[in-house]
């Protein structure tokens, strides 16, 4: 066989190869495979209220209040706080403000900026005015324990103390401010700040601006002293001018009575002092920040009856401020606790205000705490307050300022 011969055959052994195995694939991946057969047509149907697709209540893409999408594999939020992810409820649809428990322990009384107006909204939902009447622009609320008065401070500096039950309200002079309701009786106690520091008084004073009395002098320190009337009717307020105590941060600071009593002095380890009586009047909840917490606010537990003030102290261990606190029962405090406060929160809190929160239940009997909830959403709650039954707590969402609700049981 000669050269030529043998390239010959040489290319159509590969030509007959290339057929061969292009016939092989052609075989194996498509004349095997079954025809694909178009799957069933699933009709679209309008939506049965003519939404056009949108969630009813709220713009594309948003959920009605309270609802929660289901994650597989992930719990959902539970609708009661059992100490994981629970569900919040929106009570209004608006900001509200100066907010309170109304006197039959089920109810919230609020303040509308939007209209000048006073509601309350009761547990099944259902809101109404307390009056008519509008108050523009109100800067401050005082309620008194039966949440039935007020007295209402504006931008210009005056005050009127106005009651609901029977609509009418009493003037009050406008050089007075920080006002605070008697936990006990028809009384109220505030500063009087004349221009003149020499003439500056803490003063008792009937609502109806009767029998007005002088008590203590403020002088220059009138801002170091906090308005706390306790439920014994013993302590009016507390002042911050006991001095350093030795230590770099320990401070004492003084219980002022409104019949210039001898009051035992209160040594608090720490800055920013902020108080809360429990609802008996037994116990004693503050707030301060210094060093042992790197600055951040922490909560601490004293007796508070005026014999045995500040004893048995003892740290309940949650960094957050005392008016983020409420009590249910006289030794059951709930707490709105900032996740993850950094150090110097408790100097320079303004910082630090949109920082969310978990809730947490302290019993003070036992000194226990308790994981009660995390939102279901980021929340920073304020104003909060407990029903008499302890089943609901309410407070006010920092960041839209609506009424908010958490189930306890």
């Amino acid at each position: 066989m000669n050269e030529r011969t043998k390239r010959l055959l040489a290319v159509a052994g590969f030509a007959v190869s290339v057929i061969g195995i292009g016939a092989a694939l052609y075989v194996t991946f498509f004349r095997g495979a079954p025809p694909v057969e178009p799957g069933p047509t699933v009709p679209v149907l309008p939506p049965p209220d003519g939404t056009g697709g949108l969630i009813p209540g709220g713009p594309a893409g948003e959920r009605p209040p309270g609802v929660v999408p289901e994650v597989p594999g992930v719990l959902p939020p539970s609708p009661v706080a059992q100490g994981g992810l629970t569900q919040t409820t929106p009570l209004t649809t608006g900001p509200v403000a100066q907010t309170t428990l109304a006197g039959d322990g089920r109810s919230v009384n609020y303040y509308d900026p939007a209209d000048g107006r006073f509601y309350t909204i009761d547990a099944d939902g259902n809101v109404r005015r307390l009056s008519d009447r509008a108050f523009p622009q109100v800067q401050t609320v005082e309620w008194n324990r039966t949440a039935e008065k007020a007295v209402l401070e504006f931008p210009d500096g005056s005050n009127i103390v106005y009651d609901f039950a029977t609509q009418t309200q009493t003037s009050l002079p406008a050089h007075w401010e920080d006002f605070g309701f008697s936990p006990v009786r028809d009384e109220l106690v505030t500063k009087s700040m004349a221009l003149d520091p020499n003439n500056r008084w803490m003063v008792t004073v009937n609502a109806d601006g009767s029998n007005a009395r002088a008590f203590q002098a403020l002088g220059n320190n009138a801002d170091k002293v906090q308005v706390a009337w306790s439920p014994n009717d013993q302590v009016v307020a507390f002042s911050d001018t006991g001095g350093a105590q030795g230590a770099a941060d320990r401070r004492m600071i003084i219980p002022v009575g409104k019949n210039q009593e001898n009051f035992k002095g209160l040594i608090v380890e720490g800055y920013s002092f902020l108080p809360l009586w429990s609802t008996d009047g037994s116990k004693l909840v503050y707030s301060a920040a210094g060093s042992y917490s790197e600055l951040r606010p922490l909560l601490w537990a004293v007796d508070g009856t005026p014999s045995t003030m500040g004893e048995n102290r003892r740290s309940l261990g949650l960094n957050t401020w005392a008016d983020k606190c409420t009590f249910g029962a006289a030794n059951a405090l709930y707490c709105a606790v900032p996740r993850d406060l950094p150090g110097n929160a408790g100097l320079m809190r303004s910082m630090f205000r949109s920082y969310p929160d978990l809730l947490y239940k302290v019993d003070l009997t036992t000194g226990r705490t308790f994981l009660l909830a995390t939102p279901a959403t980021d929340t920073t709650m304020e104003n909060l307050k407990v029903s008499a039954d302890e089943s609901e707590l309410f407070y006010t969402n920092a960041a839209t300022g609506q009424l908010e609700r958490i189930r306890l049981r």
